[in-house]
């Protein structure tokens, strides 16, 4: 008997295997739902989405990145998609949408060039160039920003607005935006650079959204620990103490017998001298405010109050670490090693009743590189979506002046692209240049979904703007509400040049990556665990095959 009619196995049994076309078709549908469900967002007249999570949260937004946070994707090929949201969300904070649909209509493309038996191989190389030939014309249609273009910069917070919930109130929040950004900006070397995690936000519903404020200074969810603390503080030196203002107890289990009635009293009162003598320690360094990142024993509040000290007990870790960076004072584990060198510095801090809540404002910081920015909104999703928008608005504020270069919007730099693109693709002549030509075409989906999300025939748009860019105004982009093909440069629609160069080039690696797997192997599932009687879909069904 020959050994012909013996399977050999090499993989697992219940290996699911997928090869060649089918292997990149699953792939690419896969990725296309990904690219689809965030798309009807895109643009001012985008649509937003509303998630609810297993226990039931509801999170109501249009941020791309958060969308697909939010989704729990289970397929590899649609992960490395979202993958690209969240590197275009750390690189510039904004433009998560844009990156996901030219990655998906990049892949659409490519399934069309595979039907039609154009390599794999020869599509990722086309793309690559015309990648690299994208960023070139990118630089050379980008106008020059500086920070000193405060109108400028306010216009680009407000591009990044439009499209987002608080786009009715974007002029009073770009001044916001552009306020706090450059508060916090550094210079070196005539380089500019930011860090955002400077900028603190602080969150409370009720007012309405234009009661937002911006502290330049530190806000602490938290008041001072005793009705009879003073509320305002001017001039005053703080302490950053992150130890307990209590007795301590041991570590373990200790049992003090007193059969004197007159030690009894010697117990508690050398329990009092022991705080008595954590707060002249405070005072003897010349601290008036506390800054406490544990408890303070209600004794200890007592005489704090009496030495007219504002303390504020339990603050979070984060927050102790900005006032020190901000205050100039360190953050002392010991109450009995405080000294002078260790206290911070601020004008003013005050006690602020805000819906109800006392909080505490830091103000006249002696470095000003920390500003918080109070959000205030009608309920919890409006609130969270407004700070959602102004983390995008700031990131782009940030990387516009970091590059000091800037694109316009309305999918006039995408359709100016792609027109230089196609001249491009017959200079290159052999395989690639079907590719190129594909490319091209994928970046006019930008204006086609901004177009179809204002509810106006993507076509004629589209047509309108290849005209016009054609006569060489190379910043015709479409205005959503006008429902026209209009300059972007008079409507002020302009984002940071880093918000397109991040895009493309991510979509592009994206879509690259996704177009050369031609073999997906995925190793069995552990089985799912029994459900109720009758599969809990109607009835019964019979199991799938795997």
């Amino acid at each position: 008997m020959g050994m012909g009619n013996t399977p050999i196995l090499i993989l697992k049994e219940g290996t699911k295997r997928d090869k060649g076309k089918d292997a990149q078709f699953n792939n690419i549908a896969a990725a296309r739902v990904i690219s689809d469900a965030v798309r009807s967002s895109l643009g001012p007249r985008g649509m937003d989405k509303m998630l609810v999570d297993s226990m039931g949260d509801v999170v109501i937004t249009n941020d791309g990145v958060t969308i697909l946070k939010e989704i729990d994707v289970q397929h590899p090929a649609a992960k490395m998609l979202v993958e690209v949201a969240k590197t275009q969300d750390a690189e510039v904070g904004d433009g998560t949408t844009t990156s996901v649909v030219i990655a998906g209509e990049l892949l659409k493309k490519a399934i069309d060039m595979v039907d039609a038996n154009v390599h794999p191989t020869v599509i990722a190389s086309g793309y690559r160039l015309a990648n690299a030939e994208a960023q070139r014309i990118l630089t050379d249609v980008s106008k020059k920003v500086t920070i000193k273009d405060t109108e400028t910069l306010k216009r680009i917070a407000e591009t990044s607005m439009n499209s987002k919930q608080i786009s009715s109130s974007k002029s009073f929040f770009s001044g916001l935006v552009v306020d706090a950004v450059k508060t916090i900006i550094e210079e070196k070397d005539g380089k500019y650079t930011a860090d955002l995690k400077n900028i603190q936000t602080v969150k409370k519903t009720g007012a309405s959204m234009e009661d937002t404020e911006l502290v330049k200074g530190l806000i602490i969810d938290k008041e001072p620990v005793h009705s009879a603390m003073p509320k305002k503080i001017e001039n005053a030196k703080i302490a950053l103490i992150d130890a307990a203002f209590e007795v301590k107890k041991t570590e373990i289990e200790a049992k003090i017998e007193i059969r004197d009635p007159s030690k009894l009293n010697e117990f508690l009162m050398e329990e009092e001298n022991m705080l008595r003598r954590m707060v002249d320690k405070v005072k003897s360094v010349g601290a008036n405010v506390v800054f406490c990142q544990k408890g303070i024993d209600d004794l200890a509040q007592h005489f704090l109050a009496k030495e007219g000290i504002y303390a504020a007990r339990r603050v979070k870790k984060s927050d102790m670490e900005k006032l020190a960076a901000s205050t100039g004072g360190n953050i002392v584990n010991k109450i009995s090693e405080l000294e002078k060198s260790d206290i911070g510095e601020a004008e003013l801090v005050e006690v602020r009743k805000v819906q109800d809540e006392g909080m505490t404002f830091v103000n006249g910081l002696k470095s000003t590189k920390s500003v918080s920015i109070l959000i205030r909104g009608g309920t919890k999703h409006i609130v969270d979506e407004i700070e959602r928008s102004l983390i995008d608005a700031w990131s782009v504020t940030k990387v516009a002046i970091e590059d000091g270069m800037m694109v316009t919007g309305g999918g006039s730099t995408a359709v100016e692209i792609a027109m230089r693109l196609r001249n491009y693709a017959q200079s290159v002549g052999g395989r690639e240049q079907i590719a190129i030509d594909a490319f091209a075409s994928a970046m006019e989906i930008i204006p086609t979904t901004l177009a179809e999300n204002a509810g106006l025939d993507p076509i004629n748009i589209l047509i309108e703007m290849r005209k016009q860019h054609k006569e060489g105004n190379i910043y015709a982009g479409l205005n959503p509400f006008s429902g026209k093909v209009e300059d972007m440069t008079k409507l002020n629609v302009i984002e940071p040049y880093r918000i397109g160069k991040q895009a493309i080039n991510s979509a592009t690696d994206a879509a690259v990556m996704i177009l050369r797997i031609d073999d997906v192997i995925a190793s069995r599932s552990m089985p799912a665990p029994a459900g109720p009687p009758g599969g809990g879909m109607g009835g019964g069904m019979p199991p799938m095959d795997d």
